[in-house]
């Protein structure tokens, strides 16, 4: 979720450069929107293709009772062989189970089909009836548009070759030039209108997908450090470790505080101490977020937390070296900290390997109390808990030497 609220001002103006495309340009972003309109939409569309359904049927009696004719046979033909079959079966396909996957590609198959049994059905048309028969052209432009769920761009293209099809039956005689010319041109008109509302449609959900996103950045992450808050991560982190139990990954727990914090406010000042925590939160989410599912968060104060989905303890440990060397890195000067001249930072790590037991509240409340243990320590350095009875402490220097000649170990006792 960070990578994605870094790139939300990107997305905006992005989103600007093509609305004349009516496609954003991140891969992603497209994906999510498309998934997001096309969930939304599908009740509309079930309904759609049920008036579709009424109106081949209504069409049906009303044929057979105002347009008597022999070439009335044929043209039922492509309305129950062809259309009505084509509605059926996009029906099928509104169901949950394959609506995702293969309503959007089987539309835009079926779609095109149908409008060439309308044309169809204009050919076969006695003189007098084509102008009659031809008009329902104008529905059918106007349902591509606004009821199947179609993007602008498979709307127009399905429209195009609607108007292909029928030059193509006025070309060969079977509609006559005149009411053809005429015909074509209210088409045309009927897509002019048609799809200037429909290509004004899906800019609005697009704009309005965009603020929703922007809203829901803005909901779930803390506005000092650009991390997820406390309450956004909680949300989360259900999800996540379910993730990690049923995958069989292990999962593991950084607790990250800055130390001597209030010191260093009182020292620098208040603003001083936003820009600083504002830094190390940059730092700590460019070196621990390797994966798309992990999170990196502000757990609250000068606290960050930060939970590796798929990191077992090994990775955890370096992560947790790596951390420390980039705070030491940034040389951020701390007049008023008894550990370092700079700035430091203490961690706490937990971790669950497979077929642990997958629980969020315990990990945090491990890796919290190793983090007390590395404050216990002297800061500057990372202790692991695991749930066991002991655990060894590793103190680290700036520089990523150990504070000491000889590594010490540290009982923890796992808290009761």
């Amino acid at each position: 979720m960070q990578a994605t609220h870094a790139r939300a001002p990107a997305d905006q103006a992005t989103a600007t450069a093509q609305w004349r495309r009516l496609r954003f340009a991140d891969p992603e972003l497209e994906r999510q929107f498309l998934l997001s309109y096309r969930a939304a939409v599908r009740p509309w569309i079930r309904m759609s293709l049920i008036v579709a359904l009424s109106t081949v049927l209504g069409f049906a009696i009303i044929d057979h009772w105002l347009l008597v004719g022999p070439r009335l046979a044929r043209a039922d033909l492509w309305r129950f062989g062809l259309q009505l079959p084509l509605v059926l079966i996009m029906m099928v396909f509104t169901a949950p189970r394959l609506y995702a996957r293969a309503y959007q590609p089987a539309m835009q198959v079926a779609a095109p089909l149908f409008g060439v049994g309308a044309v169809l059905m204009a050919v076969e048309a006695t003189p007098a009836q084509v102008p009659l028969v031809a008009a329902r052209l104008l529905l059918v432009a106007f349902y591509y548009y606004f009821m199947i769920g179609l993007g602008f761009n498979a709307a127009l293209r399905s429209n195009l070759l609607l108007i292909g099809v029928y030059v193509a039956a006025a070309v060969l005689g079977g509609i006559s030039g005149t009411v053809a010319t005429y015909s074509l041109f209210v088409l045309l008109c009927a897509n002019l209108i048609g799809g200037a509302g429909c290509y004004a449609l899906e800019h609005a959900n697009r704009v309005a997908f965009l603020e929703r996103r922007r809203l829901a950045e803005v909901a779930m992450h803390d506005g000092l450090t650009g991390l997820l808050n406390r309450a956004a991560l909680e949300d989360q982190a259900r999800s996540l470790w379910e993730h990690a139990r049923r995958a069989g990954e292990p999962v593991s727990v950084m607790l990250i505080d800055i130390d001597h914090f209030k010191a260093y406010n009182d020292r620098y000042g208040h603003q001083a101490g936003d820009s600083c925590l504002r830094e190390v939160a940059v730092t700590i989410r460019t070196v621990v977020r390797r994966r798309p599912l992990d999170l990196v968060a502000r757990y609250g104060g000068e606290e960050i937390i930060a939970i590796l989905v798929g990191g077992d303890r090994a990775e955890a440990t370096a992560a947790a070296q790596s951390v420390l060397q980039s705070i030491a890195n940034l040389r951020v000067a701390h007049d008023a900290s008894p550990t370092r001249p700079h700035l430091t930072v203490s961690i706490g790590l937990s971790s669950v390997e497979r077929g642990g037991e997958y629980s969020h509240e315990r990990a945090v409340r491990l890796a919290d109390i190793a983090l007390y243990a590395s404050k216990g320590r002297g800061r500057d350095c990372w202790s692991f808990h695991d749930g066991a009875s002991t655990e060894g402490i590793v103190p680290a220097g700036a520089a990523g030497q150990t504070g000491h000649d000889t590594p010490e170990t540290l009982l923890l006792k796992t808290a009761s």
